[in-house]
């Protein structure tokens, strides 16, 4: 335990001033863990901070920290610059020697104010950190010095046992059980990289009063930069990206997102120092571990110091956030680091794809109808689709049985197919919220493929395989029976295939380790007393990286991370092979719709967006992006009506026995159709309500939608 910290006074604080630096100026005490701090003031401007050493401080370590502010001195106007004093020197004892020997010094003072203390954070502000996390890293990648490699608590190269020390005095259930899943899934994916992450000279602490913040004085720009990095009292030499580790931790407490914090402060960061695949893996373990380490090192203090209540405070917001934080996946959140350096988010999924693509005419039919040659139907279970039920809050699922089974029987088809990758409205209860560290987003985007059969319809195995799962997950909406098959590509490359919604009692007999070969039965359909409440179906995934999930891997994932759950879930068509004309074509790209908006719509008429959004649905006053993300809508008189109000819904009814009139001029041109559809609907501003409702008329009212633009 180090010493006190020094307890010089105001007044010897401006008399060393005057001393070492010939300065007449005012002090005030800033706050300090170890040293004591004093910022010192000419006619109220900011002058310089003194610093008094704690007693315990290495004077070599002090050196060295000078030495490697600078060397930033060239790379970066962000960190705080050595002030030397009226004889040269820029490190001074004071006092007698022994227990009261101080080691005294001064830096210049950087502008702005803590970010901890800043309680709106845009990303904006975020991807600026990330630059300045990277030009420290540059500017110390070349620095070395005898005194960095050292021994100390807050070394994340060495905190895991620190962590492991300390954890019996964490007393709080939730912060301990995070901890302990936290550190398990370090140990298993990150803890083997450490020998292989490049090394150098780190700050080491850059939490959230130790970098300062500033920025233009609009409501918009303010706190958008980061104008400082200070206190370089912790530095050690250790893993480079550990900077970017613990500067990126401190934002995702209490963040609604962490993902998306994390995926912007990264390509920011390798824009500037490019990271390797090793430091890429290792960041979001590292960050976990600087928070559990922030934990375990508080309640340390905590045993020494009971009565003291700040430390207590200080922790709040890991113990709300560790736990939400612990149940994102570490392959997720590795995922999200690559694709947001703009790689393949799982570095295997290509020769996975590359793997089931080349093998897709030789493996056997899942269900035993062979779906690249018998004619199959497919579904729209979108979240445009004219064919769901209406209201999305009370659908559970977005096609009842008898809808599919009739669709089935008017198409003469044994088997129907519901898209993979098809974002959808029917995941609405708390099962489906995000899972994966967003708050209050919805999973809705199907990552499987459904294959819809009768129940007690045979499941072959596709491929050859092993038994990783087979279990009965019989919560309402969850998978029911479901099996889960682990297979190698030719190259050696691991992946896996689920298959939910079996009956259990059909596949008692599989054991995990067990070899299934290729065309070999696994299970029947389940019913839906059986397989979670579902029309009876096959939801067929394939998964590049199982999370350490096995049969609790997600069916369905969220729109913020769509493109990391398409490289973890790959197409599973590719096994099934049903024929690509089978599909409707796919939706263009935003950018693409948005040009097309221009050739059709006037100029008076702006986006309200700097990102516009493609509605598609519409219920009472919400609206749904393509995404199934529900906004409401303030927009003109829809607040008043509503979407689908029971007004609304009545007068389309009404109009439309006179829009049934008027099918005779869908090929007679759209202007003339318009101008016969306005003069003799009853009451035309009707239309605009139809035309983006969700009631029953929303098919009719979709079709007019096409003619009339």
């Amino acid at each position: 335990m180090p010493p006190p910290p020094p307890a010089l006074t105001v007044e010897q604080a401006e008399a060393l001033a005057l001393e070492l630096y010939g300065l007449r100026i005012s002090a005030a005490a800033l706050p300090s863990e170890r040293d004591q701090n004093f910022l010192l003031q000419a006619g109220g401007e900011p002058a310089l901070i003194l610093k008094i050493a704690n007693p315990s401080e290495d004077p070599a370590f002090l050196a060295a920290t000078q030495r490697a502010m600078e060397a930033l001195a060239s790379h970066s106007a962000l960190t705080p610059q050595v002030i030397p004093m009226r004889d040269g020197r820029s490190l001074a004892s004071i006092g007698e020697s022994g227990a009261t020997e101080r080691l005294v010094w001064a830096i210049s003072v950087v502008p702005g104010v803590p970010l901890g203390t800043v309680p709106h954070r845009p990303m904006a502000l975020w991807a600026d950190f990330g630059r300045a996390v990277a030009h420290l890293t540059r500017g110390l990648a070349g620095f070395d010095d005898p005194a960095l490699h050292r021994e100390f608590a807050w070394h994340l190269a060495t905190g895991r046992g620190v962590i492991a020390r300390n954890r019996g005095l964490i007393a709080d259930p939730g912060l301990g059980g995070a901890i302990d899943r936290l550190m398990a899934a370090y140990d298993r994916h990150t803890a083997p990289l450490l020998s292989r992450l490049r090394q150098s000279a780190v700050h080491n602490d850059l939490n959230d009063y130790n970098v300062l913040v500033g920025g233009g004085s609009g409501p918009f720009e303010r706190f958008t930069r980061v104008t400082g990095l200070i206190d370089f009292g912790d530095m050690v030499h250790g893993p480079t990206i550990g900077d970017l580790a613990v500067a990126a931790a401190y934002p995702l407490l209490d963040a609604p997102d962490p993902l998306t914090v994390l995926a912007t402060l990264v390509p920011a960061y390798h824009a500037v120092w490019t990271m390797d695949e090793a430091e890429m893996q290792a960041l979001w373990g590292l960050a976990m571990l600087r928070l559990c380490l922030s934990a375990a090192m508080a309640a340390e203090q905590q045993a020494r110091d009971p009565g003291n209540a700040y430390l207590g405070v200080s922790q709040a917001p890991i113990t709300r956030t560790l736990p939400r934080l612990a149940t994102i996946p570490f392959g997720l959140a590795a995922a999200t680091v690559r694709s947001a350096c703009g790689l393949e988010p799982v570095a295997t999924a290509p020769a996975v794809r590359q793997f089931l693509r080349e093998g897709t005419a030789s493996f056997a039919p899942v269900l035993g109808a062979d779906l690249r040659t018998q004619p199959s139907l497919v579904l729209d279970l979108g979240v445009g689709s004219a064919d769901v039920e209406r209201d999305p809050a009370t659908a559970v699922e977005p096609m009842s049985a008898a809808r599919i089974s009739e669709a089935m029987r008017r198409a003469g088809v044994e088997v129907a197919v519901g898209r993979y990758d098809e974002p959808r409205l029917c995941y609405t209860t708390p099962a489906f919220e995000g899972g994966d560290g967003t708050l209050n987003e919805a999973r809705t985007i199907h990552l499987g493929l459904d294959l819809f059969a009768p129940a007690g319809t045979p499941v072959f195995a596709p491929l050859d395989g092993v038994v990783c799962a087979a279990e009965d997950r019989a919560l309402p909406l969850d998978y029911g029976g479901v099996v889960v098959l682990e297979h190698r590509t030719d190259g050696g490359v691991p992946f896996h295939t689920l298959y939910g919604h079996l009956g259990p009692d059909s596949f008692r007999a599989l054991k995990t380790g067990q070899r299934v070969g290729r065309g070999e039965p696994l299970a029947r359909l389940g019913t839906p007393e059986e397989n979670g409440g579902w029309t009876p179906h096959l939801h067929l995934q394939v998964m590049t990286d199982l999370l350490d999930l096995d049969s609790a891997f997600p069916g369905v994932g969220t729109p913020s991370r769509r493109a990391e759950w398409r490289s973890l879930s790959p197409d599973p068509n590719l096994i099934a092979g049903v024929p690509v004309e089978r599909f409707p074509p796919a939706t263009p790209p935003l950018a693409e719709a948005r040009a097309r908006r221009g050739t059709l719509v006037g100029p008076s008429v702006r986006l309200s967006y700097r990102e516009p959004l493609r509605m598609v649905r519409g219920w009472k006053q919400y609206l749904y992006d393509d995404m199934g993300r529900r906004f409401v809508d303030g927009y003109n008189n829809v607040p008043h009506v509503g979407h689908g109000h029971p007004r609304v819904v009545d007068a389309a009814a009404r109009q439309m026995a006179v829009l049934n009139t008027n099918t005779r001029y869908l090929h007679d041109g759209r202007e003339a159709y318009a101008e016969r559809l306005v003069a003799t609907l009853p009451d035309p501003l009707a239309v605009c309500f139809l035309v983006s409702s969700a009631s029953e008329a929303n098919e009719l009212a979709l079709r007019l939608a096409r003619e009339v633009t």
